[in-house]
């Protein structure tokens, strides 16, 4: 067996040590359920694994030290459970570790500063932690392989990171600690697009390196003893086409004056709110800037501009393929709910056609196969879009391709993007194609014919999951101990 895969099930009670016995066990995949206990320490003997994937669940208790002997670990998400203790700094042994997400979790302690040894991570994401009375670890503004750095809200103290030697950092976050004393000065990477410093405890001025990244889309500062001048041209070398804006909020804190007369482009959100420089009398044009602050959200969707095509036949259930070469051309599509768990990006709009283009190559698709219907920020922050998946110049999928596409999201066969992060699969939904005979596949269990996949298999398998999960760990006693005997 090299694919546990019981995500989003109702599955209870703990994950049986015997978990370790599955030495071929490739991907562990029990995400989205009602999972509790503790973390067995036999997961750390199976040599093979390359995703550890338990997030949403109710699991408690230490990360194993264990832990530190998957040598082939790429993917360590656990976030949103119970975890409690000390982050293992023997973690900084793992050799291929590139995601880090413990985020929404009870850890405590210090940061261990080992984890700057990790010589592959991209991501380190431990947002919403309580490591109470520890500081950011100066080594890991060395770690130069690192895209995101995520510490929001974990209690931390001490001097704000000096991440300006993290060539390729595209999105950092640190707000809502107890930081004090000044913000770093050294120049940032060219394509970071996301910076929050606020609510913490920050003085000193506005360094003049925030000035000139051009792929910036938000600099939080707010909420902080910030003084001396509002910059006046944060903005200069960004684009803005595309529908590409930028927001620095500086609100609340003791901003007194302008470098510079504010002249931003129309794309540009300035929030001054709480500032002095907002009760001065001489200071002209920023009233606008100086209003309360708004509730800045984004979501949204593929627009229709099929209005001049006749109607799709009604014969199949068929939909407008927006984007299709072939004008008003019609198919009958897939749906696919999907998130992206850690994006390296605030603003999701000037990415959606690179984003198109990177999961339509993935899933060895033409771009205009795959439309993005809806996308919608969660709490994380997360991206959760549905997704249509047409066929190629013809009105339906045949059986196999339902099946390809679908073993393409549930094998996590689509390459990581540096940009858009670890992904994952909600619901793959055939919708008309579940209907066909044609379109159905095999129970491992029963050896039933069932639909191949969408809320159907969850249906199905519903009443054999939990015992399904216990019989996979008999059977591997048993050949345990046939090759023992």
């Amino acid at each position: 067996m090299k694919i546990m895969d019981f995500m989003w099930n109702k599955i209870t009670g703990s994950i049986p040590k015997e978990v370790g016995n599955i030495t071929s066990l490739e991907l562990l995949l029990v995400n989205g359920n009602q999972l509790s206990g503790s973390l067995p320490d036999e997961i750390g003997l199976l040599p093979n694994l390359n995703r550890i994937q338990i997030d949403q669940n109710n699991i408690s208790g230490p990360i194993p030290k264990s832990f530190a002997n998957l040598n082939k670990t790429k993917h360590f998400h656990m976030n949103n459970n119970s975890l409690s203790g000390q982050i293992p700094p023997e973690l900084s042994r793992l050799p291929s570790l590139v995601h880090m997400l413990l985020d929404n979790n009870n850890l405590s302690g210090y940061l261990p500063p080992e984890l700057a040894q990790l010589p592959k991570l991209l991501i380190i994401q431990l947002d919403n932690n309580n490591f109470s009375g520890s500081s950011i670890p100066p080594s890991y503004g060395n770690i130069t392989t690192l895209l995101k750095l995520s510490l929001r809200n974990c209690s931390l103290e001490g001097p704000a990171p000096d991440v300006s030697g993290i060539p390729q950092l595209g999105y950092l976050d640190v707000s809502w600690n107890q930081l004090t004393g000044p913000i770093p000065s050294g120049q940032l990477a060219s394509n970071i697009t996301t910076i929050d410093f606020s609510h913490n405890r920050l003085n000193g001025s506005i360094p003049a390196s925030f000035s000139g990244l051009p792929n910036l889309q938000r600099l939080s500062l707010d909420n902080n003893n910030l003084d001396g001048s509002v910059p006046s041209d944060v903005w200069q070398n960004i684009d803005f086409s595309g529908n590409r804006t930028l927001i620095l909020d500086f609100h609340n804190n003791g901003l007194t004056n302008l470098s510079n007369p504010l002249t931003p482009p129309a794309n540009v959100t300035i929030l001054l709110s709480g500032n002095p420089v907002c009760q001065s009398q001489n200071q002209l044009n920023i009233a606008q800037y100086c209003q309360s602050t708004p509730e800045v959200t984004a979501e949204g969707g593929s627009i229709d501009n099929s209005t001049l095509c006749a109607p799709c036949a009604t014969d199949f259930p068929l939909e407008s393929v927006l984007k299709a070469p072939n004008p008003c051309s019609c198919g009958v599509p897939l749906y696919v709910d999907y998130r992206l768990k850690s994006p390296g990006f605030w603003d999701f709009v000037p990415y959606e056609a690179q984003f198109q283009e990177y999961l339509s190559s993935g899933l060895f698709l033409n771009s205009y196969q795959l439309e993005v219907t809806t996308f919608m920020w969660e709490e994380g922050p997360r991206l959760k879009m549905t997704l249509k998946l047409f066929p190629n110049n013809t009105i339906l999928f045949n059986s196999r391709e339902v099946e390809r596409l679908r073993y393409m999201f549930t094998g996590w066969l689509i390459a990581d993007s540096d940009i858009f992060g670890p992904y994952e699969l909600i619901n793959f939904n055939p919708g008309w194609y579940e209907k066909k005979s044609q379109y159905r596949c095999h129970c491992w269990y029963c050896h039933r014919s069932i639909c191949c996949s969408g809320s159907s298999v969850i249906t199905h398998y519903s009443h054999h999951i939990e015992k399904a999960f216990k019989t996979v760990f008999k059977e591997t006693h048993r050949e345990k101990d046939s090759d023992e005997n």
